[in-house]
Order: structure tokens, then sequence, then C-alpha cells
């Protein structure tokens, strides 16, 4: 059960991976759901498994899902700074195109 669940996850993860590095951010909210619905389910096997007493194939795909999650985390990161950078621009120009110049340090320097 555990196995599954985890292997789940791992095609979630390697799908979103693979659109963030194509610059894909179509299918973003599915990806999110997805993800949340399967950390609920493991949340919920997890309190019935001893972490003791998983087996070699669930430790093996616990490390390459770890693996895979900071590929993505690292991916994730550069779309949202990417992101900012625009509503940065964005929110300058509005600013811009607002303003009358009586307030602008640029201005003030240039008297």
């Amino acid at each position: 059960m555990l196995l599954s669940s985890l292997s789940r996850l791992e095609s979630i993860i390697d799908a979103e991976t693979a659109a963030l590095a194509a610059h894909d951010l179509r299918e973003q909210d599915e990806f999110n759901r997805r993800k949340s619905q399967s950390l609920v389910e493991l949340a919920r096997l997890g309190r019935a498994v001893d972490g003791t007493q998983l087996s070699p194939p669930e430790i093996d795909c616990l490390e390459r899902l770890r693996g895979k999650l900071r590929r993505n985390h690292e991916l994730l990161g550069i779309q949202l700074r990417a992101m900012q950078e625009v509503s940065d621009i964005v929110s300058t120009m509005i600013q811009s195109a607002e303003s009358d110049g009586t307030y602008s340090a640029a201005l003030r320097f240039q008297e």
C-alpha cells in the first residue's frame, strides 16, 4: 500500500518536473491538487506504518523521491522568482504611469 502511494506521488512529481522544465504551467493547478491528495494519503498511511519496518523497495522509492523532490523544488523556485520579477516590473510600470513625477527621487537628483 505504501509503495503504491509513493509510486503515485513519484509519477506526479515526474510529470510536474517535466512541465516545469518545459516552462509549461498550464497544468499547475492539477499538479497541486494531485500532490495534495497524495500527501493526505501518505499522512494517513504514515500513522499506520512503522518507519523502522520499511521494506528495501519502500526505502529505495523514498530515496529516489527525495532526489526528485529536490529537483522539483529547484524548478518551482526558478518559476516563482521569474514570476516575482515580472510582477515587480509590471508594478513599477503601473506606478510610473500613475505618477506625475512630483515625488520621484530621480527628478530630485536631476535638479
